[in-house]
């Protein structure tokens, strides 16, 4: 008899992501390197997670139902992973953006079904997050039977996370030495680091965030690449459980970016990139058979227009950035 193997719904695929070898990336030096991809999760992101952990854990609540209009401020992930969920259960999905939301995430939103509303007025913190979340206070009292994820305060953002630690562990067998999370909430980052203070492992937790971003009190400044980062700080953050902050470049996004294109032929975000860069930033101090986990969050292709343009990049960083073959 032929077992059956097949799965319930593409929503089932959300999550056990693979944790993947990588050696040539950083070949010269003698740690262990590992990239969980979290960009194949079926939406293309992290926020996949968050997204399915949020809108289920509020039916069950009773928070909404068939005919509730889900409403939230998102610089594209979180958007595109909410549209699937909601697209599945038939909810209403209305989404406040800005302008660095980038041409392919707009056009997987409207494919998708989801209604999205543009902020055009800086927030004077170096991005939008404050005009935007005002956006959605309107909307919501426009829209009486509404419910916003909040993923900035919703304590299931970080919930959904745990599991993907432990998914780490499972694939390696242990916990690793060193793990590198991109922040932005601090939801996938608190998640990790709550999960491992409570398991008592010995991992570093380094936290790699956007120069310009004010969640661990930078300066605040204009930022092209999103994703990573924050106009306000987070609800979720708690630096005792943090042993590293790093603060990357946008430059330094895409230099990492096409350095995992071209030595692991990994097509990722700016995320991913801001990984590798920190990872370069600390790697003659990393003991020698150490093994590092650097968080993957989502795919290359909704940044074709920008960090893997050469105009682009061009017109933005005409002599910070030179990345031959793009």
């Amino acid at each position: 008899m032929i077992k059956n193997k097949t799965m319930e719904g593409i929503l089932s695929l959300i999550g056990n992501t693979p944790l993947v070898h990588l050696e040539n990336i950083f070949a010269e030096y003698n740690f262990e390197f590992y990239g969980k991809m979290e960009m194949q999760n079926p939406g293309g992101s992290i926020k996949d997670r968050t997204s399915y952990r949020i809108i289920t854990h509020a039916f069950q609540e009773g928070k909404i139902s068939s005919d509730t209009v889900i409403i939230e401020s998102t610089s594209g992930n979180m958007g595109i992973g909410l549209a699937q969920v909601c697209l599945y259960y038939g909810l209403k999905l209305i989404l406040v953006v800005d302008p660095h939301i980038n041409a392919q995430a707009t056009r997987l939103l409207e494919t998708y079904g989801a209604e999205f509303v543009v902020v055009t007025e800086h927030d004077g913190k170096g991005g939008y997050l404050k005009t935007r979340l005002k956006k959605v206070e309107e909307l919501l009292a426009k829209y009486p039977n509404s419910f916003n994820p909040n993923q900035y305060h919703n304590h299931d953002n970080p919930l959904a996370h745990r599991q993907t630690i432990n998914e780490i562990h499972e694939s390696l067998g242990y916990f690793p030495d060193y793990i590198l999370i991109p922040t932005s909430t601090c939801g996938t980052l608190m998640g990790f680091a709550k999960e491992l203070h409570r398991q008592k492992a010995k991992t570093k937790v380094i936290a790699v965030d956007s120069v310009g971003s004010v969640i661990f009190d930078d300066i605040p400044q204009l930022r092209r690449i999103p994703g990573m980062g924050s106009s306000q700080h987070s609800h979720f953050l708690d630096q005792n459980l943090i042993d590293q902050v790093i603060h990357i470049h946008d430059e330094e996004c895409i230099t990492g970016c096409h350095e995992l294109l071209k030595k692991e032929s990994i097509l990722a975000g700016g995320s991913s990139g801001a990984i590798i860069s920190a990872i370069e930033k600390i790697a003659n101090k990393i003991e020698r058979k150490a093994s590092v986990v650097g968080i993957f969050a989502d795919r290359g292709e909704r940044y074709l227009d920008t960090i893997y343009n050469k105009e682009w990049i061009s017109r933005y960083f005409p002599h910070t950035v030179k990345i031959k073959n793009v």
